[in-house]
């Protein structure tokens, strides 16, 4: 039999380590035989060759060999075994450098395995649709896209799972067999399977989705629950978007949203997670405006198109920061939810949080009463409300963006404090904002615009 040292290897296993461990020190051809007996496993080990066992002949019949892996401890991997296994780790780390996907099986599951090399993998970097027997994976890694797509050789069920291994980047998409019969091969790969380009090159993918709810918030502005279909997972990160597709008049409309969560949450002892099933989102409906109007006439029920997350917003833009001011104008507002959220929970260097909102009139600030209400239960939290168009009984502040209101209300906690401001609302609210700031001496660095 033939003796491999797979201690290198052990990490990157689709398997997982326990998995290679039965095999340890001893005969592990069953074993390799029950996942994948039909992978050619003396080209797939050969950088891990020890060598051949001594054995009697009686013990190994003529052209019949078995395998046996060697496990050494952490500690003796990069000193104590052979330069042979000292060379076979760097020839390892070389070719995994790239990005690679693989498979394997057990009598139920099938699970697909991507290695990125990439550290800070989440759960909001994997895309995955599963729908009948097409099979579509894209791995988010910073400005670029790795893919993923099959047309699937079996059905598969509608469940489906994803696993990341965040020290050493492996992703894990995992499905369940329809019949428990063995695969002989993963399916067809797509044209652009095994492709990693920049996200601006890939172009978006939508997946339909149902309208499960719609709430009013304003007297002008909906909060609309979708539910994603069964075979889908998508996280919507802090600070990116959507866009939503659908036919007027016999044209394609596209246009971009901001997901929100279902409510501010005013506890923010633990970090609120996404359930993974539904996207939020808040729109204005406007009188004269096509496209929300024929999402305004929307049934329980129906069906509207959601595309891919996009953006350049960076959660490290935050935590590296000691102030965060967040410029909202109207419904500019909705990145501002998640990233409320994102920085009173989990962002504990942030002295101060502050949110300048800007509307015509009362009735249009949304969700007022919980911005308030946790104002009052976060010291580090405020909010300024600006209008335009006040009644008369209005005591805050008035007026529309500018630089001596910004002067008045942009401020550092201290003076060489590190800040990053956010602005959002219409083109010229938000471009007129970025310039105020500018000539208020905030770097381009300091200021991050949202748009789409």
């Amino acid at each position: 039999g033939f003796v491999y040292n797979v201690t290198p290897y052990m990490e990157y296993h689709p398997g997982g380590e326990d998995e290679l461990m039965k095999a340890a020190g001893t005969d592990g051809t069953d074993l390799f035989d029950q996942v994948h007996r039909w992978v050619n496993y003396e080209s797939m080990l050969k950088e891990c060759l020890v060598g051949r066992m001594a054995v009697k002949p009686s013990a190994a019949p003529k052209d019949q060999y078995s395998i046996k892996l060697l496990a050494f401890p952490s500690e003796y991997s990069a000193v104590n075994i052979s330069t042979v296994c000292c060379l076979v780790f760097f020839n390892i780390a070389d070719t995994l450098h790239r990005h690679s996907c693989d498979w394997f099986q057990t009598d139920s599951l099938i699970t697909i395995v991507i290695y990125t090399k990439k550290k800070d993998m989440n759960a909001e970097s994997v895309m995955v649709d599963c729908q009948e027997k097409r099979l579509r994976g894209e791995i988010i890694m910073d400005d670029y896209s790795y893919l993923v797509e099959f047309d699937l050789d079996h059905e598969v069920s509608e469940d489906v799972a994803v696993n990341i291994a965040v020290k050493v980047g492996k992703v894990e998409i995992i499905l369940k067999k329809k019949e428990n019969i063995h695969w002989g091969i993963l399916g067809e790969p797509s044209e652009g399977h095994n492709t990693f380009v920049k996200r601006t090159d890939r172009g978006l993918f939508y997946r339909k989705c149902k309208l499960v709810s719609k709430t009013e918030v304003t007297h002008d502005t909906k909060l609309f629950c979708l539910m994603l279909p069964k075979g889908t997972h998508l996280r919507v990160p802090t600070g990116q978007h959507v866009y939503l597709k659908q036919i007027i008049a016999g044209t394609e409309a596209v246009k971009p949203y901001t997901p929100v969560l279902p409510f501010l949450p005013l506890d923010f002892q633990e970090a609120s997670h996404q359930d993974g099933v539904h996207v939020y989102l808040m729109i204005k409906i406007y009188s004269s405006g096509l496209f929300t109007q024929a999402l305004d006439r929307l049934q329980i029920g129906d069906c509207i198109s959601v595309s891919n997350p996009e953006g350049n917003f960076k959660k490290s833009q935050v935590q590296a920061s000691e102030d965060l001011i967040l410029l909202a104008g109207g419904t500019g507002f909705t990145p501002m939810v998640k990233l409320l959220n994102f920085a009173l929970t989990e962002v504990s260097c942030l002295r101060t949080v502050k949110l300048i909102f800007f509307n015509k009139t009362e009735d249009d600030i949304l969700w007022r009463n919980h911005l308030e209400e946790l104002a009052l239960k976060d010291e580090r939290f405020e909010v300024q409300f600006i209008l335009s168009q006040p009644t008369k009984d209005w005591v805050g502040k008035q007026g529309k963006i500018s630089s001596s209101l910004l002067s008045e209300f942009v401020k550092r906690s201290q003076k060489d404090s590190k800040v990053l401001i956010c602005i959002c609302g219409p083109t010229p609210f938000t471009e007129q904002g970025v310039q105020y700031l500018k000539d208020l001496g905030y770097s381009q660095e300091e200021i991050h615009a949202f748009t789409a």
